[in-house]
């Protein structure tokens, strides 16, 4: 500052060549069409990209009783497609093709193939594409709530029709004199499966894998043992912070989110975070998935 006559004033300023306002308010407007450019790619991310990126992941799954005969059996697993609203046929076709096209030992699904309540047209529309899997030992379906909530006697008419009928059923498979078994234990809110009354017929000393649509069977009252229990309905809680995790999971124990975790009695159990959405049509940091099974004999 700097005195004068009539008192103090301000520093002095220089007059600005002509147009250099207009200049920079340009400058400003394409600064923050920029920011505003990123901010929606950003926003739109895991609306409209990251949910349609479907990975292929392989985990290997230590199973202490499995036959050496059957090391390195491998599943393919398909869960939670959810087709309607933003997951089309199209979509689904693609995800169907993968799946075959990894020629693995068997294909299993674990419901929540549709998305709205009380709807057979998307039934109607999802079982047709699910009746195209193919694997050389079979495929082998069980429902999910979803499934229920849009028509339970449709839902499992369609179960039973493509062949894959595992609901409240059990599957042998057997190389070199040895037995794996293969069993549907359904939806925990809506099947009500009790796996000691699903189990009775499988010998004691047979290996069991025993397929559900929600991971909170496993902390359920049952005393037969259990080899592994593969699962959905999670969608690995489709938002995954960093540093924080995942803030909103459907299940009681919330250490059940993904991938393959230790039940309260010690089963093994493994998660899919599935195909598709539910709630919120978004996935951020939680890509969906085609999970790839390859289970390996350990020592007991």
């Amino acid at each position: 500052m700097e005195a004068g006559q009539g008192g103090w004033r301000g520093p002095a300023t220089q007059a600005q060549p002509a147009g250099c306002a207009e200049t920079m308010n340009r400058r400003q407007f394409l600064k923050l069409s920029a920011a505003g450019l990123a901010a929606g790619i950003i926003a739109s991310y895991p609306l409209f990209i990251e949910r349609t990126l479907v990975q292929v992941n392989r985990y290997r799954i230590p199973v202490p009783r499995l036959p050496r005969q059957f090391d390195g059996f491998t599943i393919v697993q398909l869960t939670d497609l959810h087709f309607g609203p933003l997951v089309s046929q199209d979509f689904l076709r693609k995800v169907i093709g993968t799946a075959n096209a990894l020629r693995k030992d068997v294909i299993v699904c674990t419901g929540d193939y549709v998305h709205q309540r009380d709807t057979d047209e998307e039934i109607n529309g999802v079982w047709p594409l699910l009746a195209r899997l193919r694997a050389p030992n079979g495929v082998y379906s069980v429902l999910g709530n979803h499934d229920h909530w849009a028509d339970a006697t449709r839902s499992a008419y369609w179960l039973e029709r493509s062949g894959q009928n595992l609901r409240d059923r059990v599957h042998r498979f057997e190389r070199g004199g040895r037995r794996l078994w293969l069993a549907g234990g359904g939806d925990l809110w809506e099947d009500h499966r009790d796996f000691d009354h699903l189990l009775r017929n499988v010998p004691e000393e047979d290996c069991r894998i025993v397929l559900v649509h929600n991971p909170d069977s496993a902390d359920g009252d049952f005393s037969r043992r259990i080899d592994l229990l593969i699962c959905g309905h999670t969608h690995g809680g489709q938002v995954k912070i960093p540093f924080i995790g995942t803030p909103v999971l459907p299940v009681k124990n919330k250490n059940y989110s993904s991938g393959l975790k230790a039940s309260p009695k010690g089963q093994p159990v493994f998660i899919s975070r599935g195909i598709g959405w539910a709630i919120y049509p978004v996935r951020f940091n939680c890509y969906p998935e085609i999970a790839v099974l390859e289970l390996r004999s350990t020592p007991a």
